[in-house]
């Protein structure tokens, strides 16, 4: 578990090869679910980046390396709690690498392979003094990819949480985090809420039928937010 996460092209980034490896799951399988995730929004493929590994006979075949987005997205389609030690790792693993990075005044990238396992397998010491819950968090808190309140709870069901979008909507408006009373305000974030930075208002436009441009609002759960509310229902659980 020491080489979780090593440097390449100066950001902190894993390979499928060793996400296989660590989750147990067939290398080929790794690869199909990045294809299907980048084939479907081409928006993630700048998160992923193809290469070739050498096995032990000499023959090279292809691997996928993925920055921390990249293996957010495909770790959330991995469930358990076996799995979810590995993602709390993982998670740690980039924070402590991504530290490095800033500690230095920018970007360290060591010069061979060698250096970069070592330098993993120094971070990796410090993982398990930590508690995961606090590691889940300060990881979500650094996201700067704010998810629908929808993916929320399905990050939320993947972690033994019995949740779903519409639950969760409303126990948002229960706790006075979205506004519950009826109108155009509906189910946007409250003020209470924006002050703490859970939330953030997408706005969009639109022509309906009649011709008339309409602007709707969509509160979208920051990174601080996710973790925020991720905290709340581990510890409630």
């Amino acid at each position: 578990m020491n080489d979780l996460v090593i440097m390449k092209e100066q950001q902190a980034v894993t390979s499928s090869l060793q996400v296989s490896e660590t989750f147990g799951k067939n290398h080929h399988d790794v690869l199909d679910a990045i294809d299907n995730l980048t084939q479907e929004n081409h928006g993630v493929k700048n998160m992923f980046s193809e290469s070739l590994y050498t096995n032990s006979r000499g023959r090279q075949y292809r691997q996928i390396f993925m920055n921390r987005d990249g293996f957010t997205l495909l770790a959330m389609g991995f469930t358990g709690t076996r799995a979810l030690g590995f993602k709390l790792k993982y998670i740690d693993a980039f924070n402590q690498m991504e530290r490095q990075i800033e500690q230095t005044g920018g970007y360290q990238v060591p010069t061979n392979m060698a250096e970069a396992l070592r330098l993993a397998a120094d971070q990796a010491e410090k993982i398990e003094v930590l508690k995961p819950k606090a590691l889940f968090a300060d990881a979500v808190a650094t996201s700067h990819t704010s998810i629908l309140v929808g993916d929320l709870a399905k990050i939320l069901k993947q972690n033994g949480i019995e949740t779903g979008a519409r639950r969760l909507f409303n126990w948002l408006r229960e706790q006075h985090y979205l506004i519950s009373r009826k109108g155009a305000d509906y189910n946007s974030p409250t003020q209470r809420s924006m002050e703490l930075g859970l939330f953030e208002i997408k706005e969009s436009t639109h022509i309906n039928g009649d011709g008339v441009t309409v602007t709707t609002k969509t509160p979208k759960v920051t990174g601080k937010g996710q973790s925020y509310f991720i905290n709340r229902f581990l510890q409630a659980n």
